[in-house]
């Protein structure tokens, strides 16, 4: 089957598509055919060794895939071969087959296409977690959104309006800016003057909830915006920059910042992380969210994609098809 696979981390040109072995089924897992696989930024830290795991090389990468089980273990009790599935999995999802452990997979509802799927799982489930456990967002409370085109920007729209915050969406220029308020933002602005945007907004009360996926020097700007009480919630750093926190704010303004890391939620509340993903699942059966597909890619440009992402070129989510 083909794959793309890093031999070695380094830069993302040097990822290859090639043909590999495939899977091996286990006992307590399925083998998917793959039909769509969900691209993401940390991906592309991945291959290039910049991400907090670093796999043993050379390996495939790829964490969220959707498609139809072919394969299932001989332990596997809750599927079967046709179901129509979407699966989270640290690696192998950029290939035309993958396994993955049973506990990881989802069955589809019969309304959801593949693509929509993907972008629920990580994407729509970063956001969900940090605003729902993290932040413990409240009706009617002020959410501001940094990187809000982006594919968990846009999930964490759709998932404050549907808690019923005002939602106010931050992204870098007039296109981008309409594309958050066209998914749902109430007010969406630019980076400019941004302290003074948001002071406004707010009317000099702060904001609640900030959700920064970006980092870099926008994060002490945001910071000095916080209200009483709030909540800064730290998903990534998008601009490449790690920042720090001068906490004497902290101090004086009475907020607090939240790390976001969903990939440890998964691992350590399993049970409170399949609840998350059953409320996702009935939220789009209500037509109460709808990511945003931006464009689907070939698995053989995988490349592109991940150098697109990673310049914060995409507009909500980007699907590779095997």
């Amino acid at each position: 089957m083909k794959a793309i696979v890093c031999n070695n981390f380094g830069p993302i040109q040097d990822i290859e598509y090639k043909d590999v072995k495939k899977p091996i089924i286990q006992d307590k897992s399925v083998i998917i055919n793959v039909k769509s696989v969900g691209v993401n930024f940390p991906d592309g830290l991945l291959v290039q060794g910049k991400y907090q795991l670093k796999p043993e090389t050379p390996f495939i990468p790829g964490m969220e895939v959707a498609g139809e089980i072919i394969t299932v273990g001989s332990s596997v009790k809750n599927f079967q071969i046709g179901d129509r599935v979407a699966a989270l999995s640290q690696l192998s999802g950029y290939a035309e087959q993958a396994v993955v452990q049973e506990k990881s997979v989802f069955k589809i509802p019969s309304n959801m296409s593949f693509d929509d799927s993907c972008a629920l799982l990580c994407a729509y489930g970063t956001s969900h977690y940090a605003l729902k456990q993290r932040a413990q967002l409240q009706k009617n409370e002020l959410l501001v959104v940094l990187g809000a085109s982006g594919s968990t920007g846009i999930a964490a729209i759709q998932i404050g309006k549907i808690i019923g915050a005002k939602v106010i969406a931050v992204s870098s220029n007039p296109e981008k800016q309409k594309i958050a308020k066209d998914n749902g933002a109430d007010i969406s602005i630019g980076y400019d003057n941004l302290k003074e945007e948001l002071k406004s907004i707010s009317n000099g009360k702060g904001v609640d909830v900030i959700f920064d996926p970006v980092g870099g020097d926008i994060f002490d700007t945001v910071a000095r915006t916080m209200a009483r009480s709030g909540r800064l919630l730290v998903i990534g750093f998008a601009s490449g920059t790690i920042p720090k926190l001068a906490v004497n704010l902290a101090l004086v303004k009475e907020f607090s910042v939240v790390g976001v890391f969903w990939g440890a939620f998964t691992r350590g509340e399993p049970e409170e992380y399949k609840k998350n993903m059953i409320e996702l699942f009935q939220w789009y059966q209500k037509d109460l969210l709808k990511p945003l597909i931006e464009q689907n890619y070939p698995l053989s440009e995988a490349a592109k994609v991940l150098e697109k992402i990673l310049a914060r070129g995409a507009k909500g989510k980007i699907i590779l098809k095997p």
